[in-house]
């Protein structure tokens, strides 16, 4: 099910509200929190049951984990030991599912075996419930948590809004919200702004990001055939695409946690906006930057031994990061593209030495799409191609392409994909600094629900089409 979706949207969201604050309502307390655990689960299974099993587990084995370190004193138990044990329980799970068969694949290539793949479907959501629950372990072991009942340990880690692709949060986060009695009762306010947040992301969502969708993915899928301007159009189509459509689904996120008044973490602040690429990685997916810093960069050594060492350890956090994102040499490759854009940063910023500020927006934009071209192709090859022809003149050509449907060399004459990046530079540079100001100064007023019935009306209108079909990028990973 997702949040795009009419079942969702209509039956499921307001089904699940209703009973919700109809059982706190009535001081059933315990119950409303495992009715709020149910339906996550079936908002989780709802794609393949068969994954149920897995996320319980993983849930169970971790929350005994967690209880155990915060009694090591009493059972005398090496703290140190268990919560060890308990992350390579959490990698090794990832590992299995995600990366078992890359593994053996290219143990193939390197040692000319034919090893058998598993028989393996990526379970949903496992990297972002592996690192939440990672986190929450490490706290635990700082002292950083506190005790909790199973019920509300599962609410943390499964509360639908965030657990498909985020925000990675945290247990002190979000934990002391769901026990906090006076955010059971219907918040109107939060109720209204939840809606208008909600609003806005299903926009960029069915809007912006389905519309660059499918120019990217005839770019990617023609790598070989494209125009110089063709190419252009495949790299910044997929540079919104993406930003349109993970940014959305947080909104989302962040809008139906407000319905339920829960703050969820904010994830993204104009990211595109940045001079370096240290600064994109504190504006573009935010809870993944500050869990790459405080569970892999700072255990690592941080800054603290010198800038070789400090080198070092960015470049690995960014490849960890790469990987993190799927088993596919091309999320290797981003990786190491920002880890070496991060090292040159810091290399840069060391020698005191001064640029325009505009030169370093235009050069950190730059570089974030080549990057992005990497991370959105199925094959490094393809991402190499698409480069080169969008710098290699002799393929210029004027592309004959009609939007939507996006044919690249179609009959006739069609510039409309130009006009719809016009209008996406304009709506993210202008607007969508706009659209998070709207959103912090939320007030209940006519012109907020005039604005919200017209963005739901737009989005419905197109989500009831017979050929509409979608799915979240970060569904993947």
């Amino acid at each position: 099910m997702f949040f795009n979706s009419i079942q969702f949207i209509f039956l499921f969201l307001p089904i699940t509200l209703i009973v919700y604050f109809a059982l706190n309502k009535f001081r059933l307390l315990k119950i409303a929190a495992g009715w709020l655990v149910g339906a996550s689960l079936f908002f989780y299974s709802y794609w393949n049951i068969k994954y149920l099993p897995l996320i319980l587990a993983s849930i169970t084995f971790n929350y005994l984990i967690g209880q155990t370190l915060l009694s090591t004193d009493r059972l005398k138990i090496n703290k140190k030991a268990l919560v060890l044990f308990g992350i390579i329980g959490n990698v090794g799970l990832l590992i299995y599912f995600k990366y078992f068969n890359f593994l053996i694949e290219n143990i193939n290539i390197i040692f000319h075996q034919q090893f058998d793949f598993m028989k393996l479907m990526l379970p949903l959501a496992i990297s972002f419930f592996t690192f939440q629950q990672i986190a929450y372990l490490v706290d635990t072991y700082k002292g950083k948590t506190k005790e909790c009942d199973f019920l509300t340990y599962a609410l943390f880690v499964c509360f639908f809004p965030h657990l498909i692709s985020g925000p990675i949060v945290r247990f002190d986060e979000e934990v002391p919200q769901f026990l906090n009695i006076r955010k059971r009762v219907v918040n109107w306010k939060n109720l209204s702004k939840g809606l208008f947040l909600f609003a806005i992301g299903l926009f960029k969502k069915v809007i912006m990001a389905d519309l660059f969708s499918k120019a990217a993915l005839v770019g990617f899928s023609d790598a070989l055939n494209l125009s110089m301007l063709e190419a252009w159009i495949v790299i910044f189509s997929y540079t919104f695409q993406i930003f349109f459509d993970f940014s959305g689904y947080t909104d989302m996120a962040r809008g139906i946690g407000l319905m339920f008044n829960i703050d969820i973490a904010q994830n993204f602040n104009n990211p595109y906006i940045a001079k370096d690429i240290q600064e994109f990685w504190r504006r573009w997916h935010m809870t993944l930057s500050r869990w790459l810093k405080d569970y892999i960069y700072i255990p690592l050594g941080g800054n603290r031994h010198g800038n070789f060492n400090t080198y070092k350890n960015l470049f690995l956090t960014f490849l960890i990061g790469g990987i993190w994102h799927g088993a596919n040499l091309t999320f290797i490759v981003w990786g190491i593209m920002h880890g070496v854009g991060s090292v040159i940063n810091r290399f840069w910023k060391n020698l005191n030495k001064s640029i325009p500020n505009w030169f370093c927006w235009a050069l950190t934009f730059a570089y974030v799409n080549v990057a992005w071209l990497y991370f959105g192709a199925k094959k490094v090859a393809d991402a190499n191609n698409i480069l080169l022809t969008a710098v290699n003149p002799l393929t210029f050509d004027i592309p004959k392409i009609y939007f939507p449907a996006v044919k690249f060399r179609a009959t006739g004459h069609s510039y409309d994909i130009f006009g719809i990046i016009l209008i996406a530079l304009a709506v993210y540079f202008i607007f969508n600094d706009g659209f998070r100001k709207f959103a912090d100064n939320f007030k209940p007023q006519a012109k907020y629900a005039v604005f919200i019935v017209v963005l739901l009306l737009v989005v419905v209108y197109n989500l009831v089409k017979p050929d509409y079909s979608s799915s979240f990028i970060y569904f993947n990973f």
